[in-house]
């Protein structure tokens, strides 16, 4: 139906060293930050990631990739926001990819393998993850946009 499931490489985040320029950046400075491909920014609730108001030019300045705002969720397990203004996308509506190192944190932090995600972005979406050892099986609701055909 339009039920979509991505299998990604689990991207385990390690704690990464706190930085002034991230917090002035995201407006808020975060309880924990991690990493793997993107910085991971974790504060202590939904409301408080909701009201972030990055500064996207001063995220272009940071060395890293991305970054992720992430939060307990009110309804669901986790929340998060993507940002990669220097890649052109100030704000991903919903990111797979994301989950693939959010996964395996809140799993670890929650104690459970199956997680309820909500993208707390502008147009917003939720995911269900699951962590099966090494991978991340991302799926949710897809509408689809595109299709064709690669010959190698």
């Amino acid at each position: 139906g339009d039920r979509l499931e991505m299998n990604f490489p689990a991207q385990p985040p390690e704690p990464w060293p706190p930085s002034e320029a991230l917090d002035e950046a995201m407006g808020a400075k975060p309880q924990e930050v991690l990493g793997h491909v993107n910085c991971i920014a974790v504060y202590e609730s939904e409301s408080r990631v909701r009201a972030l108001a990055p500064d996207m030019a001063k995220l272009v300045g940071l060395s890293y990739e991305g970054v992720i705002a992430t939060a307990p969720g009110d309804a669901v397990d986790f929340v998060s926001r993507y940002l990669a203004p220097k890649f052109g996308i100030p704000e991903d509506p919903v990111t797979g990819s994301a989950h693939c190192e959010l996964t395996p944190y809140w799993a670890k932090r929650l104690g459970k393998e199956s997680l309820e995600a909500r993208r707390i972005s502008c147009r917003g979406g939720e995911l269900s993850c699951r962590l099966r050892g090494e991978r991340v099986l991302p799926w949710g609701r897809a509408v689809k946009y595109l299709e064709g055909v690669i010959e190698l």
